[in-house]
């Protein structure tokens, strides 16, 4: 039975705007039910799941009812020798890696806040970690899902087998949409073995001018690190790469990194369990405190400009010195206050994005940026999925 709460609170907010009720379905059945109830009575409907991702985007115009997925956090199915499994959208991603660890198979996001976030959650914001670097974001590990429409009709996209490619657009339309198109109700997931081995390395204090260089470096050698991040604090930059896989070949990368980066002059080090675990922490602090957070992204060619011209005058008096930078990928996530526009990471054909922001920042800047080139066709699929706009309205790019 779908339990229903009378008078949101902060906590079932989307971007601050509190809802009037708020509903929990257990099941896919009665979250479709509830949808159609909310069309017949036109009321503005977002979803909630671990409410990581909530200051992402602009504050719907208007919101009625949150639904929350949070009971819909079952495994339906799970066939580990065609490395697939199905579950349903409000299933916390730590709890659903415990799950697959006895078989030794995981599902390769890395988003922070991993106990919180949501299957759901992470599809529908396109949420990444580090891992990105090698295995990709959500819309390359999602093969199928559940979806349930503006109306309350279900519907699939995708399959159970990798291969399959029919129907798989309309899935990866889903894939961080913000809860604009329609409720991700169950996921088929990709997935891949647990590494018997993990091991970073790192180069402390290392010029900006040097980033790139080692960047190209690290893709000349043939290195294959699941994750390359550097942190830049207090002005000081300390980039890591961390290997997985089996433990030979890991100490094959590990050897092959340190001295590639003794080649060109730079210091790098193994670190201990106790040492990585504080480093990638620390990252995931980085990408989730302090009241102004923004994603920047360029081209990786870009990265140290990037830095130097658009990261560093937004990082302000609340988290001085605060980023997470993703060179290999050319992108970058910062905390604290702006203190300058994003005109000059614009005008080189990047974007920035604001995942948090004060009321007061959310009415000075722009959330999403410069509308993106596809708008008009994004407005159509709006239109499609949503005919009454009454879903998250106002929440996504352009005001969709």
């Amino acid at each position: 039975m779908v339990a229903i709460t009378r008078g949101g609170t902060l906590a079932d907010a989307i971007a601050g705007t509190i809802p009037r009720l708020v509903f929990e379905p257990a099941t896919v059945e009665e979250a479709a039910e509830a949808l159609a109830a909310c069309a017949r009575d036109r009321l503005r409907v977002g979803f909630v799941g671990g409410g990581t991702e909530l200051e992402l985007g602009a504050p719907p115009t208007a919101l009625d009812v949150v639904l929350r997925t949070r009971r819909l956090a079952r495994t339906i199915e799970h066939v580990a020798a065609d490395q697939i499994v199905v579950v349903e959208a409000g299933v916390p991603l730590a709890e659903l890696q415990r799950r697959l660890a006895p078989h030794g198979q995981r599902l390769a996001l890395d988003p922070p806040l991993p106990e919180r976030a949501t299957v759901g959650g992470i599809v529908a914001a396109n949420a990444h970690g580090p891992r990105r670097h090698r295995f990709g974001a959500s819309r390359d590990l999602v093969v199928g899902m559940t979806l349930v429409r503006a109306d309350g009709a279900i519907a699939k996209g995708g399959g159970k087998v990798v291969k399959n490619v029919a129907g798989f657009d309309v899935p990866r339309l889903l894939v961080g949409s913000l809860g604009t198109l329609a409720l991700v109700a169950t996921l088929t997931f990709r997935l891949h073995p647990l590494p018997e081995c993990e091991s970073t390395v790192l180069l402390r204090d290392l010029a900006k001018e040097k980033m790139r260089a080692l960047v190209v470096a690290i893709q000349t050698a043939q290195l294959e690190p699941s994750s390359v991040v550097a942190l830049e604090e207090d002005g000081r930059l300390r980039l890591a790469a961390r290997f997985e896989g089996f433990a030979p070949g890991v100490a094959q990368q590990l050897h092959g990194m340190v001295a590639m980066a003794k080649r060109m002059g730079l210091g790098a080090e193994p670190l201990d369990e106790t040492s990585a675990r504080a480093f990638w922490s620390r990252h995931d602090a980085v990408r989730t405190l302090g009241r102004f957070r923004a994603r920047l992204a360029a081209l990786p060619s870009l990265v140290d400009e990037m830095m130097e011209r658009a990261l560093r005058p937004l990082l302000g008096v609340l988290c001085p010195g605060m980023a997470a930078l993703y060179p290999t990928l050319g992108l970058a996530f910062v905390s604290g206050e702006p203190t300058s526009s994003r005109a000059s990471l614009a005008r080189r054909g990047g974007t920035v994005i604001l995942t948090a922001a004060t009321p007061t920042l959310r009415e000075r800047c722009e959330v999403w940026g410069s509308p993106p080139a596809g708008l008009s066709v994004m407005r159509r699929m709006k239109d499609q999925f949503d005919p009454e706009h009454r879903l998250a309205p106002g929440r996504f790019v352009g005001g969709i």
